[in-house]
């Protein structure tokens, strides 16, 4: 199993200190991504071949992707703004790696999921208005008559010559002249296919939330994916969830950034998982009826 970025280690409290003590500006509501971790008493990840962020809205899990990934200057598909301290913050970190980090290593988010499927149905709509307006060609042309004035009407002489021939049909003609529909399938399906289409072999991918868009089997899916590219295929994964499905990992390290000092867990720890758990166990009774 693969290993490219070892550790990272935050800006220190001294650090943030000085820097927000320094600081004259007054049309900032906030410092972010200044004082988030020291509260936490999160200084240092150690990293495996995954690596998974683990807590609520607002836990930090996103601010630990970004960050990493602009340390390590890794691909990303869709804009990125830290806000006004970012750049100042990333000066204070730290990362260490032993290998070079791969050229297609990249950071997916939700975003980036989004944008792939609205570009997906975008493209669609347009092969459709497409569509219908070569239907009205074909109609015109079949009943437009023969009329050569130059070497102008040519290619027009050739579109009507073309419809006019009787084992052409409407359904050829525009088959001829149009790209076909790009495959469409459910937002879930759609998503899946985002990620395995560029999760690939020997790189590094920072996955934020994955099971976004996913159902419970395709999650499974994409969770046994991920896990058999980090065993098999010479991928590091560096993950921010809160789904007990990405979160049962085999050999995941787990870091709980809603505790207070953020720590490591098993996954069976986590408090989204044991609500699970327990849920599932007071209506265990209606399973086995």
């Amino acid at each position: 199993m693969s290993l490219y970025i070892n550790s990272f280690e935050f800006a220190s409290a001294a650090d943030e200190a000085d820097f927000i003590l320094n600081q004259r500006r007054t049309c900032y509501s906030g410092y972010y991504p200044f004082k988030i971790f020291p509260e936490k008493n999160f200084s240092r990840i150690d990293f495996s071949p995954v690596t998974i962020f683990y807590g609520g809205n607002g836990s930090g899990k996103s601010t630990v992707l970004n960050l990493i990934a602009e340390s390590a200057g890794i691909t990303r598909h869709s804009p990125f703004s830290g806000g006004a301290f970012f750049e100042n913050y990333l000066g204070y970190c730290s990362m260490f790696s032993k290998a070079e980090i791969p050229q297609n290593s990249q950071i997916l988010t939700s975003d980036d999921v989004f944008d792939y499927l609205l570009n997906v149905r975008c493209l669609n709509n347009g092969i459709d208005k497409r569509r219908l307006e070569l239907f009205d060609e074909f109609t015109e042309k079949r009943t437009t008559p023969y009329r050569f004035g130059g070497m102008e009407d040519y290619e027009n002489m050739k579109e009507i010559i073309d419809a006019k021939r009787k084992r052409n049909t409407q359904s050829n003609f525009v088959n001829k002249r149009l790209m076909k529909n790009v495959d469409m399938f459910s937002n879930g399906e759609s998503a899946l296919k985002f990620f395995t289409e560029r999760i690939t072999s020997d790189a590094v991918y920072l996955l934020d939330e994955p099971e976004n868009s996913l159902a419970l089997p395709l999650q499974k899916e994409l969770m046994e994916y991920v896990s058999d590219s980090a065993r098999f295929f010479g991928c590091q994964f560096i993950i921010a969830s809160h789904s007990p499905v990405f979160l049962s990992i085999p050999g995941a390290k787990i870091y709980d950034l809603d505790s207070k000092p953020v720590c490591e867990r098993k996954w069976t720890e986590l408090p989204n998982v044991r609500m699970f758990f327990d849920f599932f166990m007071e209506h265990k009774a209606e399973f086995e009826e």
